[in-house]
C-alpha cells in the first residue's frame, strides 16, 4: 500500500467512529410503539426527519445530540450503520453521513455566531420544519433563547412524546432543556397561515431572530418556497434578522424529482434580490463547512469546490455537478433605509 493510500484509509476512518450497540432505553415498548407508527401513518416527507436524526446519532462523536438516536429510530439506525459499514469496507472518500454531519456543524456554528451579534437580550429562533430536531438540548447559545419550531402537528406529538421517554420525568426534561424555552408551532409552511400561527404561539416580529431552514426548502413547490423566503425578507425591516439555509441546485434537486422541488444554481443572487444585505454562500468542504471531516482533497465535494459554480457538468468524468449550497443572510432596519 502506497503513503498516499495509507492516508486515504487513516482520514476515512478518523471521519466516523464505531457506534456501541443501541442503548437500553430503545427497547423501550412505548418509544418502539411510536416508531411503528411513524413506519405506519408518516409520509416519506415526515420520515426524511428520521433519517437525520439518525445521521446526526452515528455521528454523535463530532454532533453530541443527547436524543438523536431514541428520535431516529432502530429501523434508521440500522440502515445507515450498514452503509456506512459498506463505505468503510470499500475505503469510500465520502463516508455515508459526513455531509449531514458537515450541514448540522455548519448551522450550529453560524447559529451561535448569529446569536453573539445580536449582543445582549433576549433573542428568537426559528426553526422552519423542525423535524426531530433537539437543538435545544445541546446548545448552550441557546440559554438565553425563545425557540419556535415548526412543523406538522403530528410530527411535533410524537417527537414530544420520544423525547419525554428519553428523558424521563418533566423535571429531568426541564433540567435537560439548555434554551430558554421551546414552543411547538403545528402548521404546514406551504400554507399561508404558518406566520399567523406562529405569531399566535408567541413568536414577537420586531425581536432579534434567527430563521433556521435546515433540510427544508427543496421538499416545498417553488412558489411556496420563494413566499416562505419573501416572508423572512419582510422581516429585516422590522429587527435584525439572519436566515440560515441550504439550497439545491438544479442538478442536485434532478436526483428525484418527485421528492425535490425548489432549487436554485444561484442562492446568493436570489437572496440579495429579494431584499438581504449581506450574504454569505459556503460549500461543503470550504473552511467553514469542512470540521475536520473532509480531509480527502478527492473526494466528491472537494473536487466540486475546484470547479466554477457556472460549470454544470464534470469535465473529467462528465457528472451533473451536484452541489449543496450552505448560505447565511442577514439585514436590519438600519441597513434597509
Amino acid at each position: 500500500m502506497s503513503d498516499e493510500e495509507k492516508q486515504h484509509v487513516f482520514q476515512t476512518e478518523s471521519v466516523w467512529q464505531e457506534q456501541p450497540m443501541l442503548p437500553k432505553k430503545m427497547k423501550l415498548e412505548t418509544i418502539q410503539t411510536l416508531h411503528e407508527t411513524i413506519d405506519r401513518e408518516w409520509s416519506a416527507l415526515q420520515r426524511t426527519a428520521c433519517q437525520t436524526a439518525a445521521g446526526r446519532a452515528l455521528w454523535n462523536h463530532v454532533i453530541h445530540d443527547p436524543v438523536a438516536d431514541v428520535l431516529a429510530g432502530e429501523s434508521f439506525l440500522k440502515s445507515l450503520r450498514e452503509k456506512i459499514s459498506r463505505d468503510k469496507l470499500n475505503n469510500a472518500r465520502e463516508v455515508s453521513g459526513v455531509i449531514l454531519a458537515v450541514r448540522t456543524l455548519w448551522f450550529d456554528s453560524k447559529l451561535e455566531a448569529a446569536i453573539k451579534s445580536f449582543g445582549e437580550g433576549e433573542a428568537q429562533v426559528v426553526l422552519l420544519g423542525a423535524g426531530m430536531d433537539a437543538r435545544a438540548y445541546r446548545l448552550s447559545c441557546l440559554k438565553e433563547c425563545n425557540m419556535f419550531e415548526v412543523d406538522f402537528a403530528e410530527l411535533l406529538q410524537i417527537k414530544a412524546s420520544l423525547i419525554q421517554e428519553a428523558m424521563g420525568s418533566a423535571e429531568q426534561q426541564r433540567k435537560a432543556m439548555i434554551a430558554k424555552s421551546v414552543t411547538s408551532v403545528a402548521a404546514d409552511i406551504r400554507d399561508g397561515d404558518w406566520l399567523d400561527k406562529l405569531q399566535v404561539s408567541g413568536f414577537a416580529p420586531e425581536k432579534n431572530t434567527v430563521w433556521l431552514l435546515e433540510g427544508i426548502l427543496y421538499y416545498l413547490p417553488h412558489l411556496n418556497a420563494m413566499k416562505v423566503l419573501q416572508t423572512i425578507a419582510a422581516n429585516t425591516l422590522l429587527t435584525n434578522t439572519v436566515l440560515l439555509a441550504d439550497f439545491m441546485n438544479e442538478s442536485s434537486a434532478s436526483l428525484s424529482l418527485s421528492t425535490y422541488h425548489f432549487y436554485s444554481d444561484w442562492p446568493d443572487q436570489l437572496l440579495e434580490a429579494l431584499g438581504f444585505p449581506n450574504i454569505k454562500l459556503s460549500q461543503i468542504g470550504d473552511p467553514d463547512a469542512n470540521f475536520g471531516l473532509l480531509h480527502d482533497p478527492q473526494n466528491l465535494f472537494n473536487r466540486l469546490r475546484s470547479l466554477p459554480r457556472s460549470t454544470k457538468t464534470n469535465p473529467e468524468d462528465g457528472t451533473p455537478c451536484r452541489r449543496l449550497y450552505l448560505v447565511e443572510a442577514s439585514g436590519s432596519p438600519k441597513q434597509s433605509i
